[in-house]
């Protein structure tokens, strides 16, 4: 009696069988799933929000919207957050956030965020822009989108960004390492943020992730985790000038490296425990 299954059925259904297998013992396969998962998962939600967000266009609290359906995508690939130092967010003021970068799990820590941090949106890189329903979803809710490569333009850009922040008392986030970076440190900072701040007088808010002691991408390793975000209290630039420049990036960078090596102490210690 012939088969009733095609070779494609059979190949899939094989392939459906080894996946706990695979996922259980090879690192590799898991990292490349979490990361699948992680994206596959964002990019249908924004798809199916589209239709809310396009009613209030450039608005950034389309963000607290998307981040109350997108935050589950933690729970998928395994990571854990605990939030310190909300208290001193405060919605009638306006900040220039700045925040260490070490992968683009970030986004779902800030997820985690915006419920409190409300009026708050992103400078992100220019081709992010043109990834899909996330692209035109995070352009709908008033994320800052620059070419690096454009100086004058994303000048230009940041500058009318700081504008509506304060017209809006809104919150603009910066990652001033430029890059991201997961080797256990913070990365000396380009100054615009500073520029900014300084030039509009606002606040300088410091947000710390904690080290991402799960994630390896050279050894293609991605374990589940627990990351602390800590928000420090806000830095004033009142009175200062840009020949205080210097001063603010390096004292806002020595806070910030003592509370990621801080936080991070603990969970690394306890990962260590576990192996």
């Amino acid at each position: 009696m012939a088969s009733s299954y095609s070779y494609p059925e059979l190949f899939l259904a094989g392939f459906i069988f080894t996946l706990p297998f695979l996922y259980e013992k090879s690192n590799v396969f898991r990292y490349y799933l979490k990361f699948f998962l992680y994206y596959a998962y964002v990019l249908i939600t924004c798809t199916i929000l589209l239709p809310v967000v396009l009613l209030y266009p450039r608005d950034v609290t389309n963000l607290i919207v998307a981040s109350r359906f997108c935050r589950y995508a933690s729970h998928i690939v395994g990571i854990e957050w605990e939030l310190k130092g909300m208290e001193h967010w405060d919605n009638e003021q306006c900040y220039i956030v700045i925040s260490n970068h070490q992968s683009s799990l970030d986004i779902l820590g800030m997820f985690e965020m915006w419920p409190r941090m409300k009026r708050c949106t992103v400078v992100a890189k220019r081709p992010l822009m043109f990834a899909g329903a996330f692209g035109f979803g995070a352009w709908l809710s008033g994320l800052v989108f620059i070419d690096r490569l454009k100086t004058e333009k994303a000048r230009k850009l940041m500058k009318e960004a700081t504008e509506k922040v304060i017209q809006n008392k809104t919150k603009l986030w910066i990652f001033p390492e430029g890059a991201r970076f997961n080797k256990g440190s913070i990365q000396p900072f380009k100054k615009g943020a500073f520029y900014l701040a300084i030039d509009a007088q606002i606040p300088i808010m410091p947000v710390v992730f904690s080290q991402y002691y799960f994630l390896d991408n050279e050894t293609k390793t991605f374990e589940p985790g627990k990351v602390v975000i800590t928000t420090l209290p806000p830095i004033s630039t009142k009175g200062m000038t840009r020949n205080d420049l210097e001063y603010l990036s390096d004292m806002a960078r020595e806070q910030m490296i003592e509370v990621f090596n801080e936080s991070s102490k603990d969970l690394v210690k306890q990962k260590k425990i576990a192996v």
